[in-house]
């Protein structure tokens, strides 16, 4: 029977339907593929597209599309096709070249004629692993897909899997989108293979969308945990068993502690993707520190100092994955100071004590949402609404402070008007009046300009 699957877009239906009539002219035939298959078997919409073109070779296929499209070739041998200015990807099947003159897994080779079953068994899981062709609504479900989404099972498509090793944290990922159950045959392959000499950008991406998209993280890190991929990530590994205060953290150990906070996350993403990744990390980081710090003392548990210990790990853990140094310093700056909402709420902390704290973290409203998980990821304890994260937001708006931190007022000009000359004492002026600045001994230019005329007099 046809399966009516509906695209909502209507500038990806019209260019589905234009490549579709292009390809079909031309003797060739277009299966959708992949995750937006996926995604409407789901009752969602796709964002993107991913198309298989069988019957062409890639120079006609170019030939063809270029009629209606802006086309670029990507991959070695120019089986994949992107559109300009449209999220489509068109590909055309391939085999990997294994014969003596090439390294096995490295040169693909189009293959047109390819049985689209044969291609879709080169593909990771079988909910990725169903063709729909959206003119006749035939769908090709080779391996039971559909049955698997139904039953929310995640499960490879076949022995082909072991071609992509990171295929496993895509297992990650997508377990956490779907909230998967992952089927015992997948996991116990996954134990076979390693990310050793994998390039980081392909690791980075799968940890993005774990956390810009995952429903449950918690689902995705278990998944790892249990294929024994935690030895590739050892600040995470070093989080089972470490041991938390029963009184205060009811939950468990620190890696427990962990897996709620980042589901807690998960539900209060506010869609922005950088603010939300920052976070993300921020979140997953926060306890990196316990396990050098914990300790039994009198009866209980205690890891003090573990945000200012936890810098270290957090920094060789995202060093791994990306060289965004600007994004690992505002994650580690969160670390650090992720207990600091509820010690400035309990101290009735002073305007100065907020603004310092801007200097540190420059987004205060990011620290209060890593504090608020950390807070509220302790079940079966309540959650009663992190009345210290509102404090301190409303007093960093207050401020002006809770997105960035506190511009200086007086500049370098304004000495120079005065007659202060550059170098170390204008260095040491400015920093003067800064501190003075945060201090609220000045709010204004005019108040900033008496307040540093009256210090000259006093130097002279």
């Amino acid at each position: 029977m046809p399966t009516r699957l509906r695209l909502a877009d209507s500038g990806l239906r019209d260019a589905l339907r234009r490549i579709e009539h292009t390809i079909r002219r031309g003797g060739g035939r277009i299966w959708l593929v992949g995750g937006c298959v996926r995604d409407l078997m789901l009752g969602r919409q796709p964002h993107d597209l991913d198309i298989e073109i069988v019957g062409l070779p890639p120079g006609q296929v170019h030939t063809l599309l270029a009629e209606h499209f802006s086309v670029q070739f990507v991959g070695k041998t120019f089986e994949i096709f992107k559109l300009q200015g449209l999220p489509i990807d068109l590909s055309i099947p391939s085999r990997i070249l294994t014969d003596d003159t090439s390294l096995p897994g490295l040169l693909r080779q189009a293959d047109p004629h390819m049985p689209i079953d044969e291609a879709l068994a080169r593909r990771d899981f079988t909910i990725n692993a169903m063709a729909w062709d959206p003119d006749t609504m035939e769908l090709r479900d080779p391996f039971n897909g559909r049955g698997d989404l139904d039953a929310r099972i995640l499960r490879h498509a076949s022995n082909r899997f072991t071609e992509d090793p990171l295929r496993v944290l895509r297992g990650m990922q997508l377990s956490a989108r779907f909230d998967l159950t992952v089927a015992p045959e997948t996991t116990t392959l996954c134990h076979t293979l390693s990310q050793e000499g994998q390039p980081c950008e392909r690791l980075w991406e799968e940890w993005k969308k774990l956390l810009l998209h995952g429903s449950k993280p918690s689902r995705g890190l278990q998944f790892l945990r249990h294929c024994g991929w935690l030895r590739f990530y050892p600040e995470l590994e070093a989080l089972e068993g470490c041991l938390q205060d029963p009184v205060w953290h009811p939950e468990g150990d620190v890696w427990v502690h962990t897996l709620h906070c980042l589901d807690w996350f998960a539900t209060e993403r506010t869609g922005h993707a950088l603010d939300d990744l920052v976070v993300g990390l921020g979140v997953l980081c926060h306890d990196f520190g316990k396990p050098a710090t914990t300790r039994e003392e009198y009866g209980h548990v205690t890891a003090r100092g573990h945000e200012s210990e936890g810098a270290g790990p957090t920094k060789r853990f995202l060093d791994r994955l990306t060289n965004q140094h600007a994004l690992i310093d505002d994650v580690v700056a969160l670390v650090r100071c992720h207990l600091r909402p509820r010690a400035l709420h309990d101290a009735k902390a002073s305007d100065s004590a907020i603004r310092r704290l801007a200097t540190h973290i420059q987004r205060i409203d990011r620290l209060v949402r890593v504090a608020r998980a950390d807070h509220a990821g302790r079940p079966p304890k309540p959650f009663d609404g992190f009345p210290a994260g509102a404090w301190l937001l409303d007093r960093a708006q207050r401020l002006t402070v809770d997105r960035q931190a506190p511009s200086p007022i007086i500049m370098g000009r304004h000495l120079l008007e005065l007659g202060v000359q550059p170098g170390s004492d204008m260095g040491r002026l400015l920093d003067d009046c800064y501190e003075a600045q945060l201090d609220g001994d000045f709010g204004t230019l005019e108040e900033g300009l008496t307040y540093i005329k009256n210090r000259l007099s006093a130097l002279c």
